[in-house]
């Protein structure tokens, strides 16, 4: 047995359609494109300002469980508001929302 593969491209290779195309060459230069492009009004593609982004949140909590809500984003902004003023997991801002909603609701005990 041979130790060396056979290549099942070899005769493939010798074949003219086969053969590799020479590198084309740009036929207009690149300032005669720029020219043609401001002329006609074209826009440019350059880059514009990106939104800026809030900076992240980690907090090693213990929480493991997700929750996915769907909310304006007036609500979604002022619950991150909220969050960031208080320097607070948005889990645990939650649970404080909710234990507020709790006392607020509960019914009146007379004494």
């Amino acid at each position: 047995m041979s130790s060396t593969r056979a290549n099942p491209f070899a005769d493939v290779e010798k074949l003219p359609a086969f053969a590799p195309k020479p590198k084309a060459t740009q036929s207009v230069a690149t300032e005669q494109i720029d020219e043609f492009a401001e002329a006609s009004g074209f826009p440019s593609r350059s880059v514009g300002k990106a939104a800026p982004r809030r900076a992240g949140r980690r907090y090693k909590t213990g929480r493991n469980q997700q929750i996915n809500i769907k909310a304006t984003a007036q609500v979604i902004a002022r619950l991150y508001q909220m969050a960031d003023a208080r320097q607070t997991p948005l889990g645990e801002l939650l649970a404080q929302a909710l234990d507020a909603l709790d006392r607020e609701t509960e019914p009146r005990r007379s004494a």
